[in-house]
């Protein structure tokens, strides 16, 4: 994440390993992405847990405002906020799948009727709107449906990242230097998610530590880190 991240600030990173970062780290969106719906099958309250995240995202919004306020004259601001695009992802889970008192009469098909109304333009949206949602929110729609068959799970990771990548051959064809090419390969990496999967089998579907430091150490460093280089980049601009 923060290797993504430092490429903002001027000079630090050349060029070639700005995009060898960012390919290299495909992978960590995901695995947000993982342990959100890990969190929403396990929390007490999947209400709860999504106004947190929403709330999150909302805090971090201000934030990058403020930020893009105070240094607006050098043109530096921060869009990353991933806690909206996990917080939709996880508003699609409760839409599809929790409970709704109105809805238990009615037969299956019109309940996943209406479910799917609701559901539908939320992902559509959160696709295009939120950060990385357009890999993001199928994935975790995927990780939940698929969570007791590993191998089906895979196998749709793949075929979601062969599509991600099938517009790649095109996008190389358009430029006549490899340096470009190569550039523009490790831009459009989105289909580099399906690194993750490889992690996905170290963890042990265990509970960590339960303290105030474990549960809110993301929710902190990552807003955190990216104002911080935001400041810095003001700084050395």
């Amino acid at each position: 994440m923060v290797l993504d991240h430092i490429p903002h600030i001027p000079g630090l990173v050349p060029p070639l390993w700005q995009g060898i970062f960012h390919a290299l780290t495909r992978c960590v969106s995901m695995w947000f992405a993982y342990t959100a719906v890990e969190g929403f099958q396990y929390t007490h309250s999947r209400l709860h847990y999504n106004l947190r995240l929403l709330g999150w995202g909302i805090f971090m919004a201000l934030g990058n405002w403020v930020i893009g306020q105070l240094f607006a004259d050098k043109g530096i601001y921060v869009s990353n906020n991933i806690f909206l695009t996990l917080a939709a992802g996880v508003f699609l889970l409760n839409v599809l799948v929790s409970p709704v008192r109105f809805l238990q009469s009615w037969k299956p098909w019109a309940q996943a009727l209406v479910r799917w109304v609701v559901a539908a333009p939320v992902l559509l949206l959160g696709m295009f709107l939120t950060e990385g949602g357009i890999v993001v929110l199928p994935f975790m729609l995927i990780t939940y449906f698929c969570r007791n068959n590993p191998k089906l799970r895979n196998g749709l990771y793949l075929i979601f990242a062969a599509f991600l990548a099938s517009s790649l051959p095109g996008i190389v064809g358009m430029y006549d230097d490899w340096a470009t090419r190569i550039d523009m390969l490790l831009f459009n990496s989105d289909w580099l998610f399906i690194t993750v999967i490889p992690f996905l089998y170290l963890y042990n579907g265990e509970r960590g530590k339960k303290t105030p430091f474990s549960k809110y150490f993301f929710y902190v460093f990552y807003p955190a880190h990216l104002w911080i280089i935001a400041a810095i980049s003001y700084f050395v601009a």
